[in-house]
């Protein structure tokens, strides 16, 4: 959730730390600091609040002095977790002596009983985290070796860590290490950036070793990388690999905000989600990275899904899909219950897990407890070397692109048509006949253009948002397809809006949410002309007797739902998938432009981060 980068090398360090840091404020913080190493003193300095004030801080602390000069530094963005977001517990944290400084994500579980053992020993701490008791913990240790300080104080902690730390000992030296928060080490021209996001050094390379849980880095100024080791000091060996994706297609490209950017940016996501995996010959899928033969699909029995936040409402579409097109049980999990509640995992059961970042807790977690109950795990994320794609080792990449703003848009809509495709690929493989396959392929090819019409509903959706933009709470309802569809609606107006909305199924009205309707609670009805429609209508009639008022997302031409509601959001007619993922687009334009009336921070809700990291 918080974001790292550090460097190492020729350069001004403040000045690639500061731009690093603006890179990582997408992913939501409330804090930021950075350490430069001056020569053999560590120069520290921390603001609460954007980063822009602490790179104010840093021009009129270090103005002409040889801070401004140093060529090493650690920084760091902070979501508050242990302690408020305060300049005390912003990070980075030095020592008790002085020497080391340190940046930290994660959270280290048996903090209090280290710092007790600590401050019996005459340690002093000046914040309430975590982090501060690890940087204490490594002095502790330290004997003229910082490396060696590192391993021994990780060996000690338990919970999770993604740390990147400098000693002012051995001022030519840059340690960083991980397990269970991503770090990332970017191979430069003399010199080394460490970063728990790509974003935040693909603008100096695009070479870049993904580290693994308990690997740890020495990196020297003039060698670079000079050693990876695990816990144990057993050296490890970690490949190269190269970014896929540039600086340009991580910016906003003119838009106002990202979040209005990834949303346009749909029509090309999805395309490239299933450019070159479509046979129309034969009416399927060509998934290349399940690596899965026909003769092991059929022995599946079962899909046993995971994911949290959108990606559990994407999963539960993947559900009908599976059960629709491909026959076959399937359950969701949120991954966050899933290695608590003892799951039952039989055999022939395909474990998916669903995360954009692939780097979520809990959905991480999920794949460690489904991977020891003997099950086959495949991962569907979007960021790729991340640790769900690495630790499952098959999966899909869903190719959406960098997505930067902290809500959720192409990712979700990708998501939802990977999860098509193989429940195509799967349906092929059993009860699905090739007719209505080629016909899937086709409903499916037609998406980015059905998307580009879609978005032509701008600026009548921005309209409709305008009017309802002063209501505090609101009700989005839906069945069948149009059910997760109305779970995520809800969830993207309150993340942006700080609206309070709640997605039901729409039978659910009856059971106890109704007694809230009234004039000032506005419900968004998803009466699309597909199956469930007629019950939509009685349900909105519900709501109309309650004088709710009603915004219908509704099939373009349906003359019959005219009179049913207040105000109409028309949605290219499609099959029923695809129109699950339009209607997601309409009421993703909704959210923003609702949020962006209120004066909301679009693309850096509050309290919210983009990869949540921590359970």
């Amino acid at each position: 959730m918080c974001g790292i980068i550090a460097y190492i090398g020729q350069k001004p360090a403040h000045e690639i730390l500061i731009r690093g840091l603006h890179r990582l404020e997408y992913r939501g913080y409330d804090s930021s600091g950075l350490t430069v190493m001056d020569k053999n003193k560590i120069n520290t300095l921390r603001a609460v609040g954007k980063v822009d004030n602490l790179s104010e801080k840093v021009n009129d602390s270090w103005e002409s002095k040889p801070a401004k000069e140093a060529t090493s530094g650690i920084a760091h963005t902070r979501w508050a977790t242990h302690g408020l977001p305060t300049e005390e517990n912003a990070h980075p944290h030095t020592d008790n002596s002085g020497k080391i400084s340190l940046v930290h994500n994660g959270i280290i579980e048996n903090y209090q009983q280290l710092r007790s053992k600590l401050e019996s020993k005459g340690y002093k701490f000046y914040s309430e985290t975590d982090s501060e008791v690890l940087c204490n913990l490594i002095s502790e240790l330290y004997n003229e070796d910082i490396e060696e300080a590192v391993v021994q104080a990780l060996k000690m902690v338990e919970g999770t860590y993604g740390i990147a730390l400098v000693c002012s000992d051995e001022p030519e030296r840059l340690i960083a290490a991980r397990r269970g928060s991503p770090i990332i080490i970017g191979l430069g021209e003399k010199e080394t950036i460490v970063a728990s996001d790509v974003s935040a050094l693909v603008q100096y390379t695009k070479q870049v070793i993904y580290l693994n849980d308990n690997d740890i880095v020495t990196i020297n100024r003039d060698e670079g990388v000079t050693e990876i080791f695990d816990i144990t000091k057993t050296h490890v060996s970690r490949e190269v690999e190269e970014v896929d994706w540039d600086l340009g297609s991580a910016e906003k490209g003119g838009y106002e905000h990202y979040m209005l950017k990834e949303i346009f940016e749909q029509p090309e996501a999805i395309t490239n989600t299933f450019r070159g995996r479509l046979n129309l010959d034969e009416g399927t899928a060509i998934l290349s990275g399940l690596n899965l033969t026909p003769k092991k699909i059929v022995e599946i029995n079962r899909v046993l899904i995971f994911a949290c936040g959108t990606s559990l409402h994407a999963s539960m579409l993947g559900q009908y899909f599976f059960e629709d097109y491909a026959q076959l049980p399937s359950n969701v999990n949120h991954a966050a219950e899933f290695r608590y509640r003892n799951p039952i995992v039989e055999k022939h059961t395909l474990a998916l897990a669903i995360s954009q970042s692939g780097e979520t807790a809990d959905t991480l977690a999920a794949v460690r407890e489904a991977k020891r109950k003997g099950a086959d795990v495949w991962g569907l994320c979007n960021v790729v070397g991340s640790t769900i794609a690495r630790e499952t080792e098959r999966g899909i990449y869903l190719h959406a692109g960098p997505e930067i703003s902290v809500a959720s848009t192409k990712a979700f809509t990708t998501q939802v048509m990977v999860l098509l495709q193989m429940a195509l690929k799967f349906g092929r493989c059993h009860r699905l006949s090739r007719s209505e396959g080629v016909k899937l392929c086709q409903h499916i090819e037609s998406t980015p253009e059905l998307i580009r019409e879609m978005l032509k509903e701008a600026e009548n959706i921005k309209k409709i948002a305008l009017k309802y933009k002063d209501y505090d709470n609101c009700f989005y309802i839906g069945r069948g397809y149009m059910y997760p569809v109305a779970l995520e609606g809800a969830l993207k107006l309150k993340e942006i809006s700080y609206i309070h909305a709640e997605g039901y199924h729409a039978a659910e009205l009856k059971h106890g949410p109704i007694a809230l309707l009234e004039e000032s609670v506005p419900v968004i009805a998803l009466a699309n002309d597909v199956d469930g429609k007629d019950k939509i209508i009685g349900n909105v009639e519900e709501c109309k007797a309650r004088k709710s008022p009603v915004i219908l997302t509704a099939t373009k031409g349906d003359e019959e739902v005219k009179s049913l509601s207040d105000d109409i959001i028309w949605i290219p007619e499609a099959s029923a998938p695809i129109a699950a993922i339009l209607t997601t687009v309409a009421l993703q334009l909704y959210s923003y432009y609702v949020a962006v009336a209120r004066g909301c921070d679009v693309d850096q809700p509050r309290n919210l981060a983009k990869s949540v990291t921590v359970e």
